[in-house]
């Protein structure tokens, strides 16, 4: 095989571990597979038709996000999204978010120009146009990131950006508690809010989703 043919390989190879990941990870932050529920190697790769080494890679992928859990003889799972996980992922966010806040309050003030809110506002806009929840989900994190973003921080955004799955895990089981139009006005309120209240205006609104959730899984 040529060098040029190999590299042709790898492209393929690479497309279809993706487009496998893709699949199985809409199916996970959809709801239509549950926390706890086994993915099987062979079965994927029928539904797919592609090799089962191209399927372990994709589930290799979607371990790497936290979406899913392998476990030595016991195969590859759907995560859990227990209390602890959440706590967790929910500190770590509201460090990373807050700190991005303070940081973006210190250089621009209680008011902040037009042109650094105009993403966060432009995801705003663009709630009343989603056609399901993961498309709304996906819009409510692209809006965190671009507050995140604010920051100019590339450690910052890049750490935040890293844990992009595992905040759409956590929106897809908090979402029962909400309407786009009930996120539409805590959004509009968490804009305005971070430019007046600083970092304090973060913890409070995670804080809140946080204690929904949690709140839910003790009922």
């Amino acid at each position: 095989m040529s060098r040029a043919d190999a590299a042709a390989d790898d492209e393929r190879n690479a497309t279809a571990v993706e487009r496998v990941a893709d699949a199985v990870r809409d199916d996970i932050l959809s709801g239509r597979l549950a926390a706890g529920e086994p993915l099987r190697e062979e079965a994927a790769a029928a539904r797919y038709a592609v090799s089962r080494h191209t399927v372990r890679a994709a589930f290799q992928r979607l371990a790497a996000e936290r979406l899913a859990v392998a476990e030595p003889y016991r195969g590859v799972r759907v995560a859990a999204f227990d209390r602890d996980e959440i706590l967790a992922l929910q500190q770590l966010r509201t460090a990373l978010e807050a700190e991005a806040i303070r940081i973006a309050r210190d250089r621009y003030g209680a008011v902040w120009p037009d042109e650094v809110l105009a993403p966060a506002r432009a995801a705003l806009g663009r709630f009343a146009a989603c056609a399901d929840w993961l498309e709304a989900e996906r819009v409510h994190l692209e809006l965190h990131r671009a507050l995140v973003a604010t920051s100019e921080s590339p450690r910052i955004i890049e750490a935040h950006a890293a844990i992009g799955s595992e905040i759409l895990l956590f929106l897809l089981h908090v979402r029962p508690h909400y309407t786009l139009e009930t996120l539409v006005v805590e959004h509009r309120a968490l804009i305005e809010d971070v430019q007046s209240r600083g970092p304090d205006a973060v913890r409070e609104h995670l804080g809140h989703s946080m204690a929904l959730l949690l709140e839910r899984q003790r009922d």
